[in-house]
């Protein structure tokens, strides 16, 4: 194994790692401590790695309960939309030859 194999998956452990610690539901907000926009914003991008740990543990969800309302939705909304829907963006289109 060479060490660009090594240290690419070194990151990608490192990286779930990260965004494991900070998805709706872990507790860090509640009623004193709403998510505002920049946690939509994150809750936004790691979306998809959030409904995966659901399905395992319960209480982890895709959308922070606890929230500022407009604000967050707006950031989560962005941050959906920004990553998922930019992937069409950057695709080419084939040109058909007949």
């Amino acid at each position: 194994m060479t060490l660009k194999k090594l240290l690419l998956i070194l990151l990608v452990i490192v990286s779930v790692f990260s965004l494991t610690g900070c998805v709706p539901g872990d507790g860090v907000n509640n009623d004193h401590h709403m998510a505002g926009f920049f946690w939509g914003i994150w809750h936004g991008w790691i979306a998809p790695i959030s409904l995966i740990i659901g399905m395992f543990k319960h209480d982890i969800r895709i959308y922070e309960i606890n929230n500022t309302g407009w604000w967050y939705d707006l950031g989560f909304y962005i941050a959906v939309i920004s990553g998922f829907g930019g992937l069409s963006l950057s695709r080419r289109k084939k040109i058909n030859k007949d």
